[in-house]
Formats: structure tokens, C-alpha cells, sequence
């Protein structure tokens, strides 16, 4: 472990939020303007409780982006990005032993070089420069979306991507040492290891659309209900091995399952990785993602009983979703100093 820096939970309290507009009209196509509504939507809720940190890739965009979220505590930054996606491409902003923040950058090959985009791999160290926060680098590639911490030493992850040799440069990598760097990194004492994600996730299994802690000792996974949700087998067993699993306090987690949305299909007819647990929390709120699948408000409701602090709201996604990810893919929250206050 590092006594030196660590991450605290989403729910602790942030600062802002860094969101990057959706502009790219070759990647995004016929389906930019309702991921721009989406994405609005997301801002104004965020930016009910703490500031938006905006990246802008040119001029054009800057004023889009000035126009729809118009009346929101936005700041934009001129900086150019591949897409959208800055959970995984974004700095991950840690406490230091001093209680300063840390932007800590990790290495990004467009998970496992399946996507791999002008400006995506220097967006980290850009974005960490306009944060004005001390950097820490490390070579090794890490995506944001792959880790989930609960504050207190735990760390959940999955063997799917972070064991993947397209991480490793083709290398087949020792668990140990993966989980050795991983929890110094992240200032954790205690990995819980999931074997694998969604069909047809192209992140090779991140955490953060399978499973989430909610408060310390608690975590969040979900359950098949529809006869031909192809995701059965797989929910059930993140299940079984987290209600197997002892986080960092000694204590057995509490499993908290929630509905998946089921057979969710794109224009094409391919089933898409939608997860209810690609949730962001803010300061204020929790903000869901939703798809138009029939379970959506129980989930929405499920996951509101978790949250009693914040209001729990679901807002449509299913758009943002035929990028690749959700509203967690898409945030990196910077949390409050702790020689600040909120």
C-alpha cells in the first residue's frame, strides 16, 4: 500500500465534475444530437451540486457547448480529445498524505488498442495541466472505468481487463504483480477480483458497468429477470463471488442486487452493454442511467434506497450507449481537498 495518496469514494464531496462535449460528428454520426441532448440532461443535474469542468476540442464546439448548457456553472477548456469517454482517459484525482489533491495519469491505449483515437492518449496529461493540481505519472495502462474504490481500502476490479494482454502489450501478466501495482497506486490494501463483464463490452469487462459500492461494507450488482437477458450467467456469478468476499475492514460485503435492463439492442439489432450501475454520484444526486427497458424505474428506485443522503433520478442514455458506455464512462469527478472545504 501507499501511505502517500488515495483515492476516496465517488460519494465523497467534489469539487467539480470534467465532462468532455460530444462533438466528433465521424464517430458520433446521425446519433450527435441525441447524445448531445443526453449529455445536457446529465450536465444539468450534475451542475446542480458542483461545478462542470468542460472540455472543448475547437471553437465551434465551445460555443455549442456554451449554448446548451447556458445557466450552469461551466467552465470550458480548448483542449482536444478522440471522444467522450474521460473516465478512462482523464487523470484520476487522488488525496495526498497532505490532503492536497494529486491528478494521477495512467498510460491509455484505446482499451487494448481497439479504439484508438487522435489526442485520447495526451488528454490525461492536459487535463491535469488546467487542473492545476500536482502530477503523479505511472506507464502502465489503467483505465478509470476498470476500478471502483470504497474510501476505506477496498478496490474492486475485474481479471477481464486488467489481466488482458492487450493491456500489457501482449504480455500474459502475473496477478500478483497486476494487483500488487494497482493497490499501491490506489493507495488500497484489499482487491476483490471479478472474473468477467457484459456480452459485447468492448472495455473487456470494466467494473463500473457490473458492479459498485455504495457506502463502505456495501455493493451494488444486478440481476437477470427476462428469460433472454444474455447477461444471466455472468450477473449471477459477479453474485456469488462478491457475496463471497471480505473487504478491507474484515467485514462480508453486503450484495445489494438490482434489475438489469435486459435485451437492450441497437439500430442493427447487436445487443449493447447497458448497466443500471454506470451511475455518477454527485453532490447532490445520484444520476442513473436508463434505456427505455421496462425495469428502469425499479432500478432507479432500488438504487434511490441506497442513497438516502441524495436524490436518485434516472435520465435517458440508451443514445450515449451506442458510443460504447454510459454516464459514468463519461465523468471524472475532481473531489474537495481536504484542506478545503466543499
Amino acid at each position: 500500500m501507499s501511505d502517500s495518496i488515495r483515492q476516496p469514494a465517488e460519494w465523497a464531496p467534489h469539487r467539480a465534475c470534467w465532462l468532455a462535449w460530444p462533438s466528433a460528428a465521424d464517430l458520433w454520426e446521425e446519433n450527435l444530437p441525441g447524445a448531445q441532448a443526453e449529455f445536457r440532461e446529465l450536465c444539468r443535474a450534475i451542475g446542480a451540486s458542483e461545478k462542470l469542468e468542460i472540455l472543448v476540442p475547437n471553437e465551434s464546439a465551445a460555443r455549442d457547448a456554451e449554448r446548451a448548457l447556458a445557466g450552469l456553472e461551466a467552465r470550458f477548456h480548448r483542449i482536444d480529445f478522440g471522444d467522450i469517454w474521460l473516465r478512462d482517459t482523464a487523470p484520476i484525482f487522488m488525496h495526498g498524505l497532505d490532503g492536497r489533491l494529486a491528478a494521477v495519469r495512467f498510460a491509455f491505449n484505446g482499451w487494448g488498442e481497439k479504439y484508438v483515437l487522435p489526442f485520447d492518449a495526451a488528454v490525461s496529461a492536459r487535463l491535469a495541466e488546467a487542473s492545476g493540481h500536482a502530477t503523479r505519472s505511472h506507464a502502465w495502462v489503467l483505465e478509470g472505468g476498470a476500478i471502483d474504490v470504497d474510501g476505506e481500502g477496498t478496490l474492486l476490479t475485474t481479471e477481464q481487463c486488467l489481466l488482458n494482454p492487450n493491456r500489457h502489450g501482449g504480455a500474459t501478466p502475473s496477478k500478483t504483480e497486476v494487483e500488487k501495482r494497482v493497490l499501491a497506486a490506489f493507495g488500497a490494501t484489499r482487491a476483490i477480483w471479478i472474473r468477467e463483464g457484459l456480452l459485447n463490452d468492448h472495455t473487456d469487462g470494466h467494473i463500473d458497468t457490473i458492479a459498485r459500492f455504495t457506502s463502505p461494507g456495501v455493493v451494488v450488482c444486478m440481476q437477470a429477470h427476462d428469460e433472454d437477458d444474455p447477461n444471466r450467467a455472468v450477473l449471477d456469478e459477479i453474485a456469488a463471488t462478491l457475496e463471497a468476499a471480505t473487504d478491507a475492514q474484515g467485514r462480508r460485503l453486503k450484495v445489494v442486487r438490482i434489475p438489469s435492463p435486459g435485451r437492450v439492442l441497437d439500430e442493427e439489432g447487436e445487443i449493447m452493454p447497458a448497466s443500471y450501475t454506470n451511475f455518477y454520484i454527485s453532490n447532490g444526486h445520484v444520476i442513473v442511467p436508463t434505456y427505455g427497458s421496462r425495469w428502469d424505474k425499479t432500478a432507479v428506485d432500488a438504487l434511490a434506497s441506497l442513497f438516502p443522503g441524495r436524490k436518485t433520478i434516472g435520465l435517458p442514455a440508451k443514445t450515449i450507449l451506442t458510443g460504447g458506455g454510459a454516464f459514468h464512462c463519461i465523468t471524472q469527478q475532481e473531489p474537495v481537498a481536504k484542506t478545503e472545504k466543499a
